[in-house]
This record gives structure tokens, C-alpha cells and sequence, in this order.
């Protein structure tokens, strides 16, 4: 106890033989403001700030639409090699290869038929985008043509995203005939909502039914979203579609810059417990030594 002289005198006792009075000596007085500036500087929580990292990343999402109506199973798809397939066989290989080009960008599928649901949510995992088109069977949707309900849902699901460009690739083999939204009127809300829509068209407008193709319908909805209509016959020109899609709308990247941060609070924090530890074990090293020459004198 550094003050006991004025602890005793302020209890007016006096102090027999046997006690102490240990004076602070000068390296425990610099040991503790040296501890008393570790821990404030700990407290301050230092970091090591890094190097600018640059990464640039696609500001685009992108919903492919596809028809799995009835007619997609018609044989009478010529693919690119000559090999004649069904619509949806056909279809699927082009654009397999199309998601796969889609580096960057988070890509959605929707599938339709009588009714339209989300077959793959936004990802970047374009890997399970395409096995999860592979597993897609004409008629899982029902055998009818619903092109003004897939534009809606299309519309619901970019609702959640922030990215600067919003575009959707609808491909049909058939008119709208089970919608209960009509597809004008879902082009429509498409505009409002910023979301382009590309339409392909893949069957036959001179066939009746389910098998007609609206061409008109498909134009239409692309004018009013400020997209772009493409007519296909056979894998080729499909091919060639999608080839001039990525030249129409090229993804815009977004460049993202931070610079990495590494706190060094525990390198204080580590000295001022060591320093206090090594502190402590030279006083009672100290103690231990002075105790032993008291006996050995006595």
C-alpha cells in the first residue's frame, strides 16, 4: 500500500515492527503510463487501410421467358447441324448457350403454358439455370398460351431488383389464349415499369389454334416496351437471335471500389497485457528475493 504512512496517520495508529511501507519505484510509474497508452490507443481502434480494389460487376438482370405449351412439341425444329427436334428440344440448346454468355449478370427463367411461374429466381449460378431449363418438359404448365400473365409475373419479379437495365426475352410458338391480363395491356405496365421486352416468335401464323403464332401481338408488345421483335424458323436463325440481342442491349458493368480494412486493436491491447503481466511477475520476483534476505539476515 503506497499511502500507508498517512492511512495510519489518519487512524491514529502506529505502526509496530513487521510493517512495510514499499515506495513506488520509477519503472513501475513508467510501466503504467506505457500500459495507460496501449489501452487508450487499443480504444481507439486502429485499422490498416489497404490498397483501392477496383471489381466491376454487371448492372443487368435478365428474365428468359419460354413457352411450354402444347405446341412445343411438335417435331419440326430444324436445329443448326440439320437434326430436326422438337420446339422445346430446339429451343433448349440455343439457349443453353445463350445463358452461358451471360457472364455477370443475374438471369431469371420463367416458364409458361396455361399458367407462368419462376422456374429459376435471380442467379448468377448459371450452371443451375441451365440443368434447370434441361429438366423443363412440354405441358408442365398446361397445354394453353398465356403471354399477357407471363409478362406480369415477369413485371412482379423485377420488382425486387435494383438494376439500372431490366430486360425480358419472351419466345412463344403460340398466340395468348388463356391470359387474364391481355398482353397489350401487360406491355403496357411493362413501360411503365422500365422493363424492355424482346419477343421471338416460333411457330406458324398461318396455323389455326393453339398452333398460330400472333406475330402481330409479339411486334406490338415489343414496340410499346421499347424492345425488339425477332422472327425464327429453325436453330440458325435462333442462334443468330440471340447473337443480335447481346449486340442490341450490351450489359452494362457497374464499378464497385472499396479499399480493404484490418483492425490492429489486439496488437495494443496484446502489449498492455504482456507489459502488465511481465510487471507483475518482476515485483513479486522482487518480493520473493527481499523476503529471503529479511530471513537470511535475521
Amino acid at each position: 500500500m503506497p499511502f500507508f504512512d498517512r492511512l495510519a496517520a489518519a487512524t491514529g495508529q502506529t505502526p509496530q515492527q513487521g510493517a512495510v511501507v514499499i515506495e513506488r519505484r520509477a519503472v513501475q510509474m513508467i510501466a503504467a503510463s506505457a500500459i495507460w497508452v496501449l489501452l487508450v490507443a487499443a480504444l481507439a481502434r486502429p485499422q490498416w487501410v489497404g490498397e483501392p480494389v477496383t471489381r466491376e460487376v454487371s448492372a443487368r438482370d435478365l428474365i428468359l421467358a419460354i413457352d411450354i405449351s402444347g405446341s412445343m412439341d411438335q417435331h419440326d425444329f430444324k436445329a443448326a447441324e440439320g437434326e430436326v427436334l422438337t420446339r422445346l428440344d430446339g429451343v433448349k440448346e440455343v439457349v443453353k448457350e445463350f445463358i452461358a454468355r451471360r457472364k455477370g449478370d443475374r438471369v431469371a427463367l420463367i416458364l409458361f403454358g396455361t399458367k407462368a411461374f419462376v422456374q429459376v429466381p435471380f442467379t448468377q449460378d448459371l450452371r443451375t439455370a441451365q440443368l434447370l431449363l434441361e429438366q423443363t418438359s412440354v405441358g408442365m404448365a398446361g397445354p394453353q398460351t398465356a403471354i399477357g400473365d407471363t409478362i406480369g409475373l415477369a413485371i412482379k419479379t423485377f420488382a425486387a431488383s435494383a438494376a439500372k437495365q431490366k430486360l425480358l426475352v419472351l419466345l412463344t410458338d403460340g398466340n395468348d389464349t388463356a391470359s387474364r391480363v391481355p398482353p397489350e395491356h401487360a406491355a403496357d405496365i411493362s413501360r411503365q415499369n422500365e422493363v424492355a421486352v424482346y419477343t421471338i416468335g416460333v411457330g406458324d401464323p398461318a396455323a389455326s389454334g393453339e398452333n398460330r403464332v400472333d406475330l402481330s401481338v409479339l411486334q406490338g408488345i415489343a414496340n410499346t416496351t421499347g424492345g425488339h421483335f425477332f422472327r425464327a424458323e429453325d436453330g440458325a436463325q435462333l442462334r443468330a437471335i440471340y447473337a443480335d440481342i447481346d449486340r442490341l442491349v450490351p450489359g452494362r458493368l457497374q464499378t464497385l471500389s472499396w479499399r480493404p480494412k484490418l483492425p490492429l486493436f489486439q496488437w495494443p491491447l496484446g502489449a498492455a497485457v504482456v507489459l502488465g503481466l511481465l510487471l507483475w511477475l518482476a515485483l513479486l520476483l522482487g518480493s520473493e528475493r527481499r523476503n529471503l534476505r529479511e530471513v537470511r539476515h535475521a
